[in-house]
């Protein structure tokens, strides 16, 4: 059992946990993830570890419910308990040698881009971070972002906060006016990824993509993972997540990744329905 220690809630449908989990926090590196079950009787979800702290040995994970067992861990509170959390599992992010870097997040995402800002600030790196939420009430990490960061740049789609635009729009603003960088990560909606990737090909700029959005069983097993990059199929899980973001296939990842769309939503439905069922017992 893995008590949660803190419980924050970022914005309506986003949470942040922190969990005890020495063994995991010692290893842990940004871009890894770990696996969980809720209870005994759960299924096994993916988890991309946001932050860790290995004096306090505990892990912090930034989940969206979605589903079924989103919903159930986010009825979870303080000083409650996870059955299972197995980890950090995925290669992590490669950083060394990188003296300036964009780190371009969208959404939810950008749970997992802060840890990799911080760690490349921690090292010396150059960092800007560009992020993109639909609109203010989405907002996460902007705080821990700009305390990571040289220079910071929030976009909203409907400029309700930070400028008016895509992320695409403030990182072709930043390259056009002087600025170069030796590698550009991304990690946010698949369709955001695949515009990133495609402007920053125009330019040459390396891009590193991660494939967190796909993963599923976290092992390779399932094959819901699985992805194109450079013409050969290589699995999120345990090949990546992050990948060359110029060789990924993201039309055919986008066309399987809405595949478990609708089962995601009756599987919360059905966990709300039980839930209220209970509540009125």
């Amino acid at each position: 059992m893995f008590e949660i220690v803190r419980k924050k809630i970022l914005n309506p449908t986003v949470t942040l946990m922190e969990i005890n989990a020495p063994m995991v926090a010692k290893k842990a590196e940004p871009g890894q993830f770990i696996i969980l079950r809720v209870d005994e009787d759960g299924e096994r979800i993916p988890l991309t570890i946001a932050d860790y702290d290995r004096d306090k040995g505990t892990v912090t994970v930034i989940f969206q419910i979605v589903g079924a067992t989103t919903f159930k861990l986010g009825l979870k509170e303080e000083n409650d308990s996870i059955h299972d959390l197995a980890g950090p599992l995925g290669r992590s992010t490669e950083t060394d040698g990188l003296g300036k870097v964009a780190v371009v997040g969208g959404g939810v995402g950008c749970a997992i881009a802060y840890p990799v800002a911080k760690k490349l600030h921690a090292s010396g790196a150059e960092v800007h971070s560009i992020v993109g939420f639909r609109n203010k009430d989405l907002i996460i990490l902007e705080d821990e972002f700009r305390n990571v960061s040289d220079r910071f740049v929030m976009m909203t789609d409907d400029g309700s906060a930070g400028e008016k635009g895509l992320v695409t729009d403030a990182l072709k603003k930043l390259i056009e006016s002087g600025e170069t960088y030796d590698e550009v990560i991304t990690i946010g909606p698949l369709i955001m990824m695949k515009f990133v990737c495609a402007l920053t090909k125009q330019y040459g700029i390396r891009t590193v993509a991660s494939m967190n959005p796909i993963m599923i069983d976290g092992t390779g097993m399932c094959g819901g993972c699985r992805l194109s990059v450079g013409g050969k199929t290589k699995f999120a899980c345990v090949d990546g997540p992050d990948f060359d973001g110029h060789l990924i296939d993201f039309d055919e990842a986008i066309a399987r990744s809405s595949m478990y769309k609708p089962f995601e939503r009756k599987a919360y439905d059905d966990a709300c329905a039980l839930y209220r069922q209970e509540v009125r017992l």
